[in-house]
């Protein structure tokens, strides 16, 4: 505890230093530039911001109909401090605290590709021992925006993206640089009560001739997330959270390089840490001694990268370009500790770790050409990235040498570890993909699209999975490729109006983990991957109309989307996979491909600034997701959801009111799954005092009336605990104070 006091202590003062060198930088920008607020807006290459370039992907990948652009100033709005609350923006889009993960029109996990400036996050799962997340792994405060595109479509954006893409920007320096800016920064200190944390961020930005850079780094300190709970105490009767302190950290550098108007040079590093370390209430008060089950998860991740962008300028040979050369490390890790008081009685301790290191590039160009008396916008590119994932479990306990005697025979033999659950191992992809905008007329456009993926997985034979108790030979490797084609047509209905519709495929490839868990022990249980997994593929249908006026917008879009071999578990006989009868008696499970799993629904959004004051929002999603062999409904499907929104901001104050109605889940394997229709009244306001430049303060009263409600998502598939356990927050307050100079 003095620790962490001290650490806080530490993080205040830094923001209290900051907001001095700050006040005092902005007086002298002030004096020489005039007024300097400004608002922090992500950039875009291209010649209408000559000479701040940025973001060339958005130029040269662009989903100009399909993608969905949430800038820094909608986060803030919102308070959007973690991947969880990003739920309160979007009804189609939300995130699962069970698996750790984002998940679009009914999809998670690996499922759903998460990139951060570009380069992928993978999705790790250990297979065994319920470690699982990685695809969140970013500080939200360091974002510039988030970019979704929902929908089946992996023919630019990556293999992986089944259910749609969530491209996570971090800040540049130019974000915070507006016109001849040589210094600039922004400031925050947050507040909620839902986890009692505090949040401290800083960023600063400076600029000499053409060279900009970027300092920016944060650091959380909370608890467990509050629930409806009312039963304490230990084991499964437990409802009330589990005690919980957790710290954050992250570290963003960047140095970017502009060579006239039209380039960027671009160095960055990041360091992301999460710590947390739980009071295991709901261990097995048979197996553990009560209070004495402990437990640390921590969250890893770091990356450099260089990167490139081109964008429009004056008699470029191509209309914008980016390229980022990568290497990244993800790591997971669960160390449990507790004293058992059942056969092996004493001290008992597991640690399960699995890493994930990826190295690559992606790159791509874009360019207009007049080809057949039409207009083209041809863009290519190209994704190339090996990856190494290695497991490992490590642990303590009291059993004795085998082979064991009958008293030890039914504990020890299912307490295997110090070993790995699965081979090291070595991989490679490869995507390619070429797409042409084409304009038929001025108001009718067709898009064909093509991509072609290769991946390979090479099982490495190490000393760890030398020790795995259910160790018969290194598996073999896997390898597959796919084309992917894609055609989209668009038609304007009028100049603000336009209708599309689109066909595009997916591909997915399976994990290390589905191809090679081997986790068990003879005369127990095993679970085991599958070498012979097919990829995963799609074929997404999706129709929409959107439109633009003065001041209001609204689109609606309804999609169909079908997928073959989808991966998922089952128990399967011994002699199904090659294993002499009775070697498990206790069961076996292995993945397999489901042969045929459709998705369909709809997505509807309506903004409308009603005055130069006052503005109102609606949106909504549901979707049905089921196994067509067998009926059965997807866990992974949230219930259906509306948001409304209505709002007063001035320029100096304003206020929102939000109100989120969710239908009941009725459809799902089991009944912990299902959850009841809840309604809840958010109500935020904002300050900027006129005194105080570039000040802003914050305030939200969330779950206004104290509602008992459940987030499907957060409900795990193998749930243990009585149900009240996965509520959600009740009645909570969040605070916070932004400087930006």
């Amino acid at each position: 505890m003095a620790r962490h006091s001290r650490q806080l202590a530490g993080a205040a003062s830094g923001f209290v230093i900051s907001l001095v060198l700050s006040f005092a930088a902005s007086a002298q920008e002030a004096t020489a530039n005039g007024d300097q607020s400004i608002l922090l807006q992500p950039v875009f290459i291209g010649s209408e911001s000559a000479g701040q370039n940025s973001d060339a992907q958005t130029a040269t990948r662009a989903e100009t109909v399909l993608t969905e652009r949430i800038t820094r100033q909608q986060l803030d709005a919102a308070q959007i401090f973690d991947p969880d609350d990003i739920g309160r923006l979007d009804p189609g889009v939300g995130y699962s605290r069970s698996s750790g993960s984002f998940s679009v029109r009914g999809l998670q996990d690996n499922r759903v590709l998460t990139t951060v400036d570009g380069i992928p996050l993978s999705w790790l799962d250990d297979g065994a021992r319920g470690v699982t997340g990685g695809s969140a792994t970013v500080d939200f405060d360091s974002l510039s925006a988030i970019d979704i595109v929902k929908g089946s479509d992996s023919s630019i954006f990556g293999a992986g993206a089944l259910g749609g893409i969530v491209a996570l920007r971090t800040l540049n320096p130019e974000d915070l640089l507006a016109g001849d800016k040589s210094f600039g920064g922004l400031s925050r200190l947050t507040f909620d009560s839902k986890d009692q944390s505090f949040g401290i961020d800083q960023a600063l930005a400076a600029r000499y001739g053409d060279t900009y850079m970027l300092l920016q780094g944060g650091f959380r300190k909370g608890h467990e997330t509050d629930n409806k709970g009312d039963v304490g105490g230990y084991g499964s009767d437990r409802t009330e959270p589990e005690p919980l302190d957790y710290d954050q950290k992250n570290l963003l550098v960047k140095l970017r390089q502009h060579v006239g108007v039209d380039q960027v040079f671009g160095l960055t590093g990041e360091i992301y840490d999460r710590d947390e370390d739980i009071d295991d209430r709901t261990a097995s008060t048979t197996t553990y001694e009560p209070g004495s089950a402990a437990r640390q998860e921590v969250e890893k991740r770091k990356r450099i990268s260089a990167s490139y962008e081109l964008g429009a300028g004056a008699g470029a040979w191509l209309d914008a370009a980016d390229l980022v050369v990568y290497w990244q490390r993800q790591e997971l890790s669960d160390d449990f500790w507790a004293t058992r008081q059942s056969t092996p009685v004493g001290d008992y301790s597991r640690l399960s770790d699995i890493e994930d290191t990826t190295f690559g590039f992606n790159g791509s160009v874009m360019k207009h050409l007049d080809l057949g008396g039409l207009t083209h916008k041809i863009s290519v590119g190209s994704q190339i990235s090996g990856n190494r994932t290695s497991q490992l479990s490590s642990g303590e306990d009291n059993c004795p040498e085998g082979p064991y005697s009958y008293a030890y025979f039914f504990t020890c033999n299912f307490l295997h570890t110090n070993q790995a659950d699965m081979p090291e191992v070595h991989g490679m992809n490869v995507g390619l993909f070429v797409e042409d905008q084409i304009s038929v007329t001025d108001r009718f456009r067709l898009t064909p699209g093509l991509r072609f993926d290769y991946y390979e997985q090479n099982p490495q034979e190490t000393d760890a999975f030398l020790d795995n108790a259910t160790y018969d030979g290194l598996p073999d490797a896997s390898s597959d490729s796919a084309f992917s084609p894609k055609l989209r047509a668009e038609f304007d209905v009028t100049s603000n109006a336009l209708i599309y519709a689109q066909w595009a495929q997916g591909f997915r490839a399976p994990t290390a983990t589905e191809l090679y868990l081997s986790y068990g022990g003879p005369g127990t249980y095993l679970s085991l991957g599958n070498p012979d997994l097919e990829a995963e593929t799609s074929n997404g249908f999706e129709l929409g109309i959107k439109a633009s006026h003065r001041s209001f917008d609204w689109q609606v879009s309804a999609f169909y989307n079908r997928y073959k071999n989808f991966i998922d578990t089952q128990s399967v006989d011994a002699a199904d996979v090659g294993i002499p009868a009775g070697t498990y008696p206790f069961g076996i499970t292995s993945y397999f491909n489901r042969e045929s799993v459709e998705i369909y629904g709809i997505d509807a959004a309506a903004k409308w600034q009603m005055t130069e004051t006052w503005h109102s929002a609606l949106s909504l999603a549901g979707y049905v997701g089921r196994d067509r062999e067998t009926g059965e409904h997807l866990n992974s499907i949230p219930a259906a959801k509306a948001i409304a929104n209505l709002g007063y901001g001035n320029g100096i104050w304003g206020a929102d009111a939000i109100l989120t109605v969710a239908a009941a889940r009725t459809e799902a394997e089991n009944d912990i799954s299902k959850t009841p229709s809840y309604t809840l009244l958010d109500l935020t306001a904002w300050w900027k005092p006129e005194q105080l430049e570039g000040v802003k303060v914050q305030a939200g009263l969330y779950n206004v009336f104290d509602e008992t409600y459940y987030d499907a998502l957060d409900i795990p598939d193998s749930a243990t605990q009585a149900k009240q356990f996965y509520t959600e927050a009740g009645r909570s307050f969040r605070a916070t104070l932004t400087y930006q100079f």
